[in-house]
């Protein structure tokens, strides 16, 4: 896979994320406005909860009717509290969101706990409905171990999921090809349709490159969509874009 090849699809696979505090409706009018790109559009664009429905009315407003809304619950801690992720998970579907990213207890999995990650993970799926889609954050680096991060994609898989995905972005240590090696496994031995998303830390094509070139070896070609593969990442899609466009651009700068 030469590297203009991995840059497209990697721009065509990316939920083009903005999940900061000091959010405001103008910035993601901005974030929608960056994914009418020369080359085609991103998967999605990721948003708190509160932005959903500026996001969609954005996006309509753009003409981007193919690019969905993402958004996040039980963020960033992964709590315990199954009630409150199903009520944040309701009330993210009620405002139109087509894709859910909520985080998995994974402080529950290393104190013992393999139960209450599959609950939530089902009772969220069940709070998506057909309306949405749920990806499950299994924050893997705080998982640390490949055992841990196994066991959660493994759950995680098996409660419903349709897509896990390695990290909030908001932890020191987030998407690692090792992590990604592991969870992709666990797709590959679960025999599930379940995707893979890896967040937190791509920032040039040539790293997009190497999650692409990994997941075509362990999951073959014809998996290798926007249905079952994304990245999320706020810095990389200018680097995308410079590389399709054949120009040297520094990583991490803008969308």
């Amino acid at each position: 896979m030469d590297i203009s090849q991995a840059a497209l699809k990697a721009l065509h696979f990316t939920d083009l994320t903005s999940l900061n505090n000091n959010d405001t409706p103008a910035i993601i009018s901005a974030l929608c406005a960056a994914a009418d790109t020369p080359f085609g559009s991103p998967a999605a664009v990721c948003v708190f909860p509160e932005m959903v429905v500026w996001a969609k009315l954005e996006l309509q407003r753009l003409n981007l009717p193919q690019v969905k809304v993402a958004t996040v619950t039980n963020f960033p801690f992964g709590s315990e509290d199954i009630e409150r992720a199903v009520a944040e998970t309701e009330r993210a579907v009620a405002c139109g969101a087509d894709e859910v990213d909520v985080v998995f207890p994974w402080r529950a999995l290393q104190e013992g706990n393999t139960q209450c990650g599959f609950d939530l993970v089902s009772a969220c799926k069940t709070a998506c409905g057909d309306m949405a889609q749920l990806k499950v954050i299994i924050e893997s680096g705080e998982l640390h171990t490949k055992d841990r991060i196994r066991s959660a994609s493994e759950i995680a898989i098996a409660a419903g999921a349709d897509f896990i995905k390695t990290s909030t972005g908001k932890v020191p240590v987030n998407a690692t090809l090792d992590a990604a090696e592991v969870m992709l496994t666990a797709i590959k031995a679960s025999g599930k349709n379940c995707g893979f998303k890896a967040a937190g830390g791509v920032r040039t094509a040539s790293e997009a490159a190497e999650y692409l070139v990994l997941a075509e070896s362990i999951m073959g070609r014809s998996w290798l969509t926007a249905d079952h593969f994304r990245f999320g990442a706020s810095s990389l899609l200018k680097n995308l874009l410079a590389t399709l466009a054949g120009k040297n651009v520094a990583a991490g700068e803008g969308y």
